[in-house]
This record gives C-alpha cells, structure tokens and sequence, in this order.
C-alpha cells in the first residue's frame, strides 16, 4: 500500500508531459498550490510548488504576510500527521528507498550518526530562514538559499532534466553546477547502504514535520499492556527509533516497519482523543 501511494503521488506531482516533451517549467495557476513533500517547482513535470522554496522565495523579497500562509501550512500538515509525509508523499525520500534496495552492505548508525541528524535543523535556520531574510543584495532581495546550493531534489528534477531537455541552459553550467551535482552523486550513493541519508542529516522539511510527530493528529502508539519490550520494533526501524521508549520520535516517518515486526499487536495507528487520553501507553 506505501510503495503504491508513494508511486502515485509522484506521478501525480510531476504529471506536466508536455514539459518533458519541450523541456520548459509549466507555470499556470496549480503552481500557486504546494505538495507537501520536496518536489522541485523547476522541474519540467511539476505542477505544484515546492513549500520550501515557496517560504524562502516569500522571505527574500519581504512579503511576509505570504511567509504566514506557509508556517500555516507547515503547521496544519504537521499537526495532522508530522513526518508521514516523508514517509508517503515525498518523491525524493521515495527515490532513496528504492536505491537503498540495491545488495550491498547496509549501515544502521554509526559514531556520530544521531549527533549529526541535528544538522537538518541548523540547515533549516541557516538556509531556509536567516540567509534568505538578511543575506540581500542591494534592492533588499534576498535568495532561495537552500534550493540554490544544497537542495539535491531541485538539482535532480530541475538541474539534471531540464539541461538535458534544453540545449540553450547547457551553455550556463557552472561551478555551482558541478557542486550541486556532487552532492547529489554522494547522497545518492550513501543511499545504497544508508537508508534516506538526506532525510536523516540534511532535509529541513523533514526537521519541521518532525517537530510535530509527538503530537501529530494521526500517529503510532504502543500498547503498554500487550507489549512484551522484545525489541522488535526497534530493530525493524531503519531510522533509529525506539517507539516503546519514546527515543528520537521526531526521526520517525510512519513507514510502519516496527507494526509489521511487532508479534505482540502491541503497535497501531491511533489518532484523536482516543489516542491522547490512555496516559500508560507511549504515543508517537
């Protein structure tokens, strides 16, 4: 059922044939509507915006009674169902989990691995926020700071097709070119044995949806009463989490590996008061 929404969401978010037929962006009135995943706005196919680069658009040139809409939508997602979109609606972390599925020696955590998953956050500060608002040229303008230097969705969909579909934007290639595709190529090969790298450490999307997964509408929760702590959900999850403790929930993105691992029943899909109000169980 997740690899059939995750497929079709894809395709529905970058259905525009004709821009693969003449390599140009469709800019009509959907483009005024985001996905909730990273889809890239520059990508030939799309027909939606993407809401990163719709925030840090709104932030660079001042409008900031636009920037509430976003943090609005950000917050409603969020609080519906926090890091589910990760794990259903975005095509690039869908993309990562079909090269994770490559044979190869798999790497769970490392030394550093759950310090280093903090520095989505800082990107988000730094690229999505700060710069964008106070890094400005002249006319007060400032830029899409993360989709221009470290966004490897946008250099994929974007960077990648649509030089390949027009010839008139090969001649513009550069050195930031050539180091946004290098951290595609990297993150793209630590995909084989890191399951979502991006997703992990860099994507600040994901760092704001999983502010909201303790406390999202429609979450997993644990049984206390039918849990028998074998560890088994812990050991399925290949993000790191521990739901029966309630360790790293926020790295979390409902791909519901630990309810199918879980012998006991002890797992399952709560939402609303039902949810909120059995205080011996641990929600997510």
């Amino acid at each position: 059922m997740r690899r059939a929404i995750q497929t079709a969401t894809s395709l529905a978010a970058n259905s525009y044939v004709i821009g693969f037929l003449k390599g140009k962006i469709y800019r009509g009135s959907l483009k005024n509507l985001c996905v909730p995943g990273l889809n890239c706005y520059s990508c030939p196919g799309a027909l939606f915006s993407c809401p990163l680069g719709g925030l840090q658009s709104v932030i660079g040139s001042r409008q900031y009674q636009l920037s509430l809409f976003f943090i609005g939508f950000f917050m409603a997602i969020g609080a519906l169902c926090g890091r589910f979109v990760c794990g259903f609606l975005c095509p690039f972390g869908f993309l990562q989990e079909l090269i994770h599925k490559i044979p190869s020696k798999k790497i769970r955590q490392f030394k550093g691995d759950m310090l280093l998953r903090y520095l989505k956050y800082a990107i988000l500060l730094l690229f999505v926020l700060l710069l964008p608002m106070f890094a400005v040229d002249a006319f007060g303008q400032g830029e899409a700071w993360f989709c221009k230097y470290i966004c490897p969705a946008g250099t994929l969909e974007g960077g990648v097709i649509l030089p390949l579909l027009n010839r008139g934007l090969r001649t513009a290639i550069g050195a930031l070119y050539h180091w946004k595709i290098g951290i595609l190529a990297v993150l793209l090969l630590l995909s084989i044995a890191i399951y979502r790298p991006f997703c992990k450490y860099l994507c600040p999307l994901g760092a704001i949806y999983g502010l909201f997964n303790r406390a999202a509408l429609l979450r997993y929760r644990v049984d206390g009463e039918r849990c028998i702590q074998c560890g088994a959900c812990q050991r399925a999850c290949k993000m790191g989490v521990d739901i029966t403790k309630g360790i790293h929930l926020s790295e979390c993105v409902f791909c519901g590996d630990c309810k199918a691992a879980c012998k006991a029943g002890a797992i399952s899909f709560g939402k609303g008061k039902q949810a909120r109000q059995q205080e011996r169980e641990k929600v997510l």
